[in-house]
């Protein structure tokens, strides 16, 4: 098999035990260390506890996601040279334990944004959705941004004040909850007025500021990791469009492009997230694997399936609106062609079966819905695999 099948686990407060990843067929592990502090210095002795517990499971760490990138250098703040030698020392010390593939975003304030962790779909199961309606609800009923009816159409933003206006009040705090979460791997949650502080930070910074200041972090950060033999992977913006005037800049092909020639390393890759990359119907998954190519790192296979108002949800991983077969069977000949293993996690899974009485798991995180996914995927990549070797 071409692809390291990977599982990700949020340490050892995750709901779902290393063991359940061993059961699932899971080779190696995707994890961080979420109880560090943002921006603080990843030491050798918190990598190596961490990386102890994965291999007493019989697992290795293969994937580090993420080691995230401090706001101040997002914003191009005063202290930004303090946080990008933090981010280096943290990559030494993390080769120095022999992991070497690296996943990071460059999304400012939030990380992922959905309106909804209990969406029923049709099968009984529970998914993630981004509801555009209630996003657009929030942004000028709750959050009251300036200016952000003028981003939206105006049918929308007339359709999203009369949806929200049925709702009982608590359905209104749930979705306000659900687009506030913290970081995955938390369970912080920020208040309205804390998140307008924090996209305050952003008032002056424009899209080509932000690139601006993210061609200073790869120009920093880069050469570092190709010395130490890091891969770098840049995960696409979630959902891949402008939110809350915020400038999104890896949410399409010509992006994917930009950012890894900016600074051209073959450290300096990208993490394919067919969920991510997929939530915008003008961009060609398939294709894009085929002409991105030698720049692809590490995968997400998920899938979205489109609904009205430019609404999605997380569909189960060979349905949706990805076309899982044409995306893994250009992932088969791509690693078929560079003679490498990469690897890949399933993602979001159907909270399901067992799972819908379990409320301590992370959303898109419970064990029975990404074991389907992790086996649908396998008996995919092995059928086109065995196929194409047969030709």
């Amino acid at each position: 098999m071409s692809l390291i099948q990977t599982w990700r686990w949020f340490g050892p407060n995750d709901a779902v035990p290393l063991s359940a990843a061993k059961q699932a067929g899971a080779e190696g592990i995707v994890s961080a260390l979420h109880h560090v502090k943002n921006g603080n210095v990843w030491t050798e002795e918190e990598i190596s506890k961490q990386k102890s517990l994965i291999e007493k499971a019989g697992l290795f760490w293969s994937v580090v996601e993420s080691v995230p990138v401090h706001e101040e250098i997002k914003t191009g703040g005063s202290m930004r040279e303090k946080f990008v030698n933090n981010y280096i020392e943290s990559l030494h010390n993390l080769a120095s334990q022999d992991i070497k593939t690296v996943c990071y975003n460059f999304m400012p304030v939030l990380d992922w944004t959905r309106t909804d962790t209990e969406f029923m779909v049709e099968d009984g199961s529970k998914a993630l959705l981004f509801n555009n309606l209630d996003y657009i609800a929030f942004e000028t009923e709750v959050l009251k941004r300036p200016g952000s009816e003028k981003e939206f159409e105006p049918a929308l933003v007339e359709k999203a004040k009369r949806q929200w206006k049925i709702y009982s009040s608590d359905k209104q705090k749930e979705i306000e909850k659900t687009i506030l979460l913290g970081l995955p791997g938390t369970v912080d949650d920020l208040s309205v007025e804390e998140f307008r502080e924090m996209l305050a930070q952003y008032k002056n910074i424009s899209e080509q500021k932000l690139r601006d200041n993210y061609v200073w972090f790869l120009k920093k950060v880069i050469p570092e990791a190709e010395a130490l033999g890091i891969k770098m992977t840049v995960h696409p913006d979630d959902p891949p469009r402008p939110i809350f005037g915020l400038p999104r800049i890896v949410s399409t092909e010509a992006d994917a492009k930009w950012l890894s020639t900016v600074v051209d390393s073959p450290s300096n890759g990208l993490c394919f997230c067919t969920g991510s990359f997929g939530a915008r119907l003008d961009n060609d998954l398939p294709g894009m694997i085929k002409r991105l190519g030698n720049k692809i790192n590490f995968f997400h296979l998920r899938s979205v399936q489109h609904l009205e108002n430019g609404s999605f949800f997380e569909a189960n991983h060979l349905e949706g609106n990805a076309n899982m077969f044409e995306v893994m069977f250009e992932v088969v000949k791509l690693l078929k062609e560079r003679k490498v293993r990469i690897p890949m996690r399933p993602d979001h899974g159907h909270q399901m079966l067992d799972d819908m009485n379990k409320k301590n798991a992370y959303f898109g995180y419970t064990a029975i819905g990404r074991l389907r996914g992790l086996a649908e995927l396998r008996g995919l990549e092995m059928g086109i695999e065995k196929t194409l070797n047969k030709i």
